[in-house]
């Protein structure tokens, strides 16, 4: 790779990694996994950036990186015969507001990996319907059947949540 597109991959790198590093939390539910995942999706943009840097959107190029990452990550036999369930902290409890996002993220856990991707680039990551469609490399019309079928099984799994408390 040439100094300035090494520069320029650089710059990039350092300016989206935590926003990647969020986006692969809200993914995975897991920092440690998180962080694997960033540093694959980086790597990867890497061996691709001379393609990139000619792209129209950069960051939609990686962001579907990172999405493959991860749907790639829960096709392994090692992903789905040993899930690391981490030790909860001693701590004290929770506010509120923390425990309504500690179930939402056990809910979205328990979610196939496909709707748990749709949910978190539609609603945290706010891509409408073509945009996700685009990341997640399928028609805008499986995006729409996903994310109803993502929302029913979150409201299977939070029948006592309330709109907007979460």
């Amino acid at each position: 790779m040439r100094a300035d597109d090494e520069r320029a991959f650089t710059e990039f790198a350092q300016g989206r990694v935590l926003e990647l590093r969020r986006t692969a939390y809200r993914l995975c539910g897991d920092w440690d996994q998180a962080h694997d995942l960033t540093q694959t999706a980086l790597v990867r943009l890497y061996r691709h950036w001379a393609k990139v840097a000619r792209a129209d959107s950069p960051d939609a190029y990686v962001r579907r990186i990172l999405v493959n990452a991860f749907l790639d990550q829960r096709q392994t036999w090692w992903s789905r015969k040993v899930r690391p369930v981490p030790e909860p902290p001693d701590t004290p409890a929770p506010a509120d507001g923390l425990v309504d996002r500690l179930d939402l993220m056990a809910a979205l856990a328990r979610l196939a990996p496909g709707q748990r991707a749709v949910i978190v680039l539609r609603y945290w990551e706010g891509l409408d319907v073509a945009e996700t469609a685009r990341a997640l490399g399928c028609s805008p019309g499986t995006v729409k059947s996903q994310t109803s079928y993502a929302i029913a099984a979150l409201r299977r799994l939070l029948p006592n949540y309330i709109g907007g408390r979460a």
